[in-house]
């Protein structure tokens, strides 16, 4: 699989949202990550990012391997995916800023009591 820019771009960005949770409690850093893709990245990107994480040394942090497994695959159900759904603010059809989400809070999952 050769790398393009667009290659290298996806793997930055994953390592710095993975770079961004690893100031986060360890707790919620894993789905942290996983939620921040579900919820902002589109369906090709997170396409693309999947078929990159399968390829050993791609550049991705521990942290974005790690939290591989709870990102949605495109056509597949939201049964092992964190952060999505009717309720996933900020994700396609869900409330986004009209409920009042500011884009530029971070992603980090909501704990249920």
């Amino acid at each position: 699989m050769s790398e393009t820019s667009t290659d290298a771009k996806l793997v930055r960005m994953a390592n710095q949202i993975a770079t961004f949770f690893l100031s986060q409690p360890e707790d919620v850093r894993v789905d942290g990550v996983a939620t921040h893709i579900n919820k902002f990245w589109e369906t090709r990107m997170r396409r693309r990012f999947l078929e990159l994480v399968a390829v050993p040394d791609a550049g991705f942090l521990p942290l974005v391997i790690e939290a591989a497994s709870s990102i949605k695959r495109p056509g597949e159900s939201d049964a092992t995916a964190v952060g999505v759904g009717q309720a996933a603010v900020g994700a396609p059809g869900g409330q986004g800023v009209a409920a009042g989400e500011s884009l530029s809070e971070p992603s980090i999952p909501e704990t249920m009591p």
